[in-house]
């Protein structure tokens, strides 16, 4: 581990290649001679990853600021197979409003040319076409904006600063009643009330699912209160009725709960602050002075509204009565694990349905379903972890889902699962354990909702609500398993070093004022992959022990590092916190490799 940086080390950077071509260019073709002269940051990413949603949304301000010398390029890197669909990254691009070019890699070349271990990934290349910096996870942006600074000083006084417009070209607006909606509820009147997410809207339909009602909602990007025509959102999603009567929408990206009153049309703020959590923020405390972390889903579940916190793997919670916000589950880490509240690791959740005894739980990223029962303990019904999906019916301990978004009650006490990337509707019934399809063809469900005899359900890439009546049996269908593409990292059998690589950015120092800055926990999948090494400790370096006779596994890799401003006459420095999570694939093979460098922030210097 290295904390400073004297010498910026630099290496040439690899050509930026994709089958499935560009998008934002306007037909153009980009590569490394086209950004000469420019500063790239380059950001990997892929639609499904809430952290990488996160850094889009960073870099927007510091693309705007440095307009003139700084080109955002995103390389979209598949980690599920829908993802790998050209049609797919062309929606995600609009609905997320990336407005930098992006290069579409489906078998995963330019990931694999740069070495890349973890989603989001930050890449700088300076004027010269080398590489200077990288950043995994998120909250980087401010140390990569004091190293374009001084790559514009720099490089301006060598003549090697091109300074110009970017190559972005914005595409054509497509006039449909809703764009990309999230999900729907169905209000006393029997209307419907939807997420109109891209659009930053909130759209009262009539019982047909069609006719426009009204619209909440300037249309813009924002976190404004108000009337109907003035309130702004920032991509909204979930929806949850309250007993009186009023809407909770979970402002996703403006990290926010809000309150609609669908009578007098006013929107004001519930919970939240409109900065996103980050690590060593209050876990509790009065709802407006509390940070979220889009918020994705919300339910009301014995006396409290719950919170899909997706982009913390966390479930929280606020209670009206005291106005207060906390963590009811997950302890913040990635992945899936059972156990008491305090203790269960999810993935994304992004979706929420309550019954009398259970609150269900789409998780995302492990492709599963899951519930919390009235004592605050976690299970899984479907779902084994980070890399296993695919459409699979039958006994729920083999059956698979793709990265489902939704999970809706139904009359009889099963489950009908919105099974986003693989364009089905589910249903899972818990009396006989096994899982079976409703309905297919369907184009990433998000969400559904009731309407007597009916479901309804929200087709975000269809931009349109589908009413389908519930069938007495179920579709069947080919099964399909699938393990993400990455390929799994050849290591040593035996003793292999986890290096993970943090300098601090320049004008800054780890902060050890209040004892150790960084902090590694480690565990693996299954845990008998590990003979030795896993648990918390303080140094980012450490020595594991692998079994050898286990044949593969996944690596969890947790980091955190805290840096202050190095400046001896500030009294109060601005400190930051680095943070990232690595889920990473191994094989023990006689000829992999005996150290695994993970890079939090900086350049590995064993970079060959």
């Amino acid at each position: 581990m290295n904390d400073s940086a004297p010498r910026r080390v630099r290496v040439r950077a690899p050509e930026l290649t994709g089958k499935g071509g560009w998008i934002n260019t306007g037909g153009k073709e980009l590569g490394l001679a086209e950004l000469r002269g420019r500063i790239a940051i380059v950001d990997f990413w892929t639609f499904c990853c809430v952290n990488c949603l996160h850094v889009l949304d960073e870099l927007r301000e510091l693309e705007h600021k440095h307009r003139d010398t700084v080109v955002v390029i995103g390389v979209h890197s598949p980690k599920f197979v829908h993802e790998a669909e050209h049609g797919a990254v062309v929606d995600a691009v609009e609905r997320y409003g990336v407005e930098p070019p992006v290069l579409d890699d489906p078998e995963l070349a330019t990931w694999k040319q740069y070495a890349v271990r973890a989603w989001p990934t930050l890449v700088v290349i300076d004027p010269e076409g080398y590489v200077v910096a990288q950043h995994a996870g998120e909250g980087h942006v401010h140390a990569i904006e004091r190293l374009v600074t001084d790559l514009e000083a720099e490089h301006e006084a060598k003549g090697t600063l091109r300074r110009g417009d970017g190559p972005y070209v914005a595409p054509e607006p497509e006039p449909t009643v809703l764009r990309f909606p999230g999900k729907a509820l169905l209000l006393p009147s029997g209307n419907f009330l939807v997420s109109d997410t891209t659009r930053h809207q909130l759209v009262e339909l009539e019982a047909d699912g069609e006719s426009v009602v009204r619209r909440i909602g300037e249309g813009g990007r924002g976190l404004t209160d108000g009337p109907a025509e003035r309130t702004r959102f920032n991509e909204p999603q979930g929806l949850a009725l309250l007993p009186d009567g009023s809407v909770v929408v979970a402002d996703t990206v403006n990290h926010a709960l809000r309150r609609f009153d669908p009578v007098s049309g006013r929107t004001t703020t519930l919970a939240g602050t409109g900065h996103q959590w980050m690590r060593g923020d209050a876990t509790s405390g009065p709802a407006r002075e509390v940070d979220l972390s889009s918020p994705w889903d919300v339910a009301w579940w014995q006396g409290k509204l719950w919170i899909a916190m997706a982009g913390i793997h966390q479930l929280w919670a606020y209670d009206p009565d005291s106005g207060t916000v906390s963590v009811t589950a997950g302890t913040s880490n990635e992945g899936l694990v059972d156990g008491p509240g305090a203790e269960a690791w999810f993935a994304q959740p992004s979706g929420l349905a309550a019954t009398p005894d259970r609150l269900w739980l789409a998780d995302s990223e492990t492709s599963a379903l899951r519930w919390v029962d009235p004592d605050g303990v976690v299970h899984t019904a479907v779902g084994t972890g980070l890399f296993d999906f695919g459409h699979r019916d039958g006994a729920a301990e083999q059956a698979l889902f793709q990265h489902p978004l939704g999970v809706t009650a139904l009359p009889d006490g099963s489950v009908a699962i919105s099974d986003t990337y693989n364009h089905a509707l589910r249903r899972y019934d818990p009396a006989t354990g096994e899982v079976s399809t409703l309905a297919r063809d369907l184009r990433e469900p998000s969400g559904a909702v009731l309407a007597g005899d009916d479901i309804v359900v929200v087709e975000s890439a269809r931009h349109r609500l589908t009413r389908l009546r519930l069938p007495e049996r179920a579709v069947r269908v080919e099964s399909v398993a699938h393990r993400t593409q990455r390929a799994a990292t050849e290591v040593a059998p035996g003793k292999l070093l986890l290096d993970v690589i943090f300098q601090a950015p320049a004008g800054q120092k780890l902060d050890t004022r209040y004892g150790p800055s960084t902090r590694l926990l480690v565990s693996s999948t299954p845990p008998q992959l590990l003979r030795t090494g896993e648990g918390a400790g303080t140094d980012l370096s450490r020595t594991l022990e692998l079994d050898p006779s286990v044949p593969e596994g996944v690596l969890h890799v947790s980091a955190t590092a805290a840096s202050c401003d190095d400046a001896p006459d500030n009294e109060y420095p601005a400190c930051h916190v680095h943070q990232q999570d690595w889920g990473v694939p191994v094989r023990p093979a006689d000829t992999g490799a005996d150290r695994l460098p993970l890079v939090l922030a900086g350049m590995d210097a064993q970079t060959p």
